[in-house]
């Protein structure tokens, strides 16, 4: 499982699958996003990236009592 918490390390790709039909894959999250616009797919990719970040964060911060 790819667990970095530098956004940086994932790769977003973005493919046109028709006149308003977007995908937007993630391949070290194999996670992926379809929508009308370029845009909205990227925006809701980056989203997706950042809470799995964040998640990574949560999980590796000491428990406190």
């Amino acid at each position: 499982m790819f667990e970095s918490i530098d956004q940086n390390e994932y790769e977003i790709l973005i493919r046109k699958r028709g006149e308003n039909d977007y995908a937007s894959y993630c391949p070290q999250l194999a996670h992926m996003i379809k929508g009308s616009e370029h845009v909205e797919v990227e925006e809701a990719m980056k989203a997706y990236v950042l809470d799995y970040i964040v998640k990574i964060k949560e999980r590796s911060a000491p428990q406190q009592n």
